[in-house]
């Protein structure tokens, strides 16, 4: 809770169910992000239906009625299941990763999402699609979730047939097209590590670049600031689950910009909850609005170490 009284959302990042442990010592809110692609990597073949289930189960059961969002499968770019099934590509990150390798591949898609679904019958369980570009593909996601649910039906297999059903925002046209995501979706999610990769055509993990990756680029802010207002105006929750929500010195900017969820490593909880304790977003909004206005990033950190005395 802020100084001027205003609910915070705090979430945690998690990799494999073992994480649980470390998320509720924290004092998390629940899970904002499960990565579902660390089950399928370094192994010669996926995981089939019921490991999957028994591991969302197991969380989502852990978690005790506390949210957790499980992204579908991000493989692809950096992560890939084994050497035999890596694909040449000159651009990892811009090729078939994502929910465009789940598309391409309906059948492992299938498997996931059953699996997914039948978890949700064991806990406040919401579905997250990463890396969504179009509408177009969004729809065909839509499509097929609404099959996996139907194959369970025949099945007379449990699920929660409300269950909630998100998009991530890290391709900047996506970010430029929030609203109508938003439409179609329950809630939003920032992943902030790509939409900076993306928007700015940089390689974090190339050493000749990387020291112009930059979460304060003007762009950056705007397209966050896009996303969040789309939220806002559908009445659809947004969070950010990059590594911008887990940086204490951002926290007072993203609460000044509108954010009411963040979601990150549970070992940073600790200090961004000291951060929204001592924040009052009566005086943090206008110095966050000047901080959107300003097209020169020279200007943005001082007015940022402004905001965080």
């Amino acid at each position: 809770m802020t100084l001027d009284g205003t609910a915070i959302d705090l979430y945690a990042n998690i990799e494999v169910p073992d994480d649980v442990v470390q998320v509720k010592a924290s004092g998390a809110s629940g899970i904002g992000l499960y990565r579902t692609e660390f089950l399928f990597m370094n192994r010669r073949e996926a995981p089939n239906e019921e490991e999957q289930f028994e591991a969302y189960k197991a969380v989502a059961e852990a978690m005790d009625g506390k949210p957790v969002t499980i992204r579908t499968l991000d493989l692809g770019a950096d992560k890939q299941m084994n050497a035999d099934t890596e694909r040449t590509c000159t651009n990892p990150a811009l090729g078939l990763r994502a929910i465009r390798l789940c598309l391409a591949e309906p059948q492992m898609f299938h498997i996931q999402l059953r699996a997914l679904l039948r978890a949700s019958a064991f806990g406040n369980i919401k579905i997250l699609i990463p890396m969504l570009s179009s509408l177009t593909e969004l729809r065909q996601t839509l499509l097929l979730i609404e099959r996996a649910k139907q194959s369970l039906r025949v099945q007379k297999i449990g699920f929660n047939n409300e269950i909630e059903v998100g998009g991530m925002i890290e391709i900047p046209a996506a970010a430029l097209c929030a609203e109508a995501f938003a439409k179609e979706l329950d809630f939003l999610s920032i992943g902030t590590n790509d939409l900076i990769q993306y928007s700015l055509a940089i390689d974090r993990t190339d050493d000749s670049v990387s020291h112009l990756y930059n979460p304060l680029h003007p762009a950056i802010l705007q397209l966050i600031e896009i996303t969040l207002k789309a939220g806002l105006k559908l009445g659809k929750k947004v969070s950010v689950c990059g590594e911008m929500a887990g940086d204490s010195k951002l926290t007072r900017l993203l609460l000044g910009l509108g954010l009411r969820q963040f979601s990150m490593h549970p070992s940073h909880i600790l200090s961004v909850k000291h951060q929204v304790l001592q924040s009052d977003l009566v005086k943090l909004v206008p110095t966050a609005r000047k901080i959107l206005s300003s097209h020169d990033s020279d200007k943005i950190e001082p007015l940022l170490q402004k905001m965080n005395l």
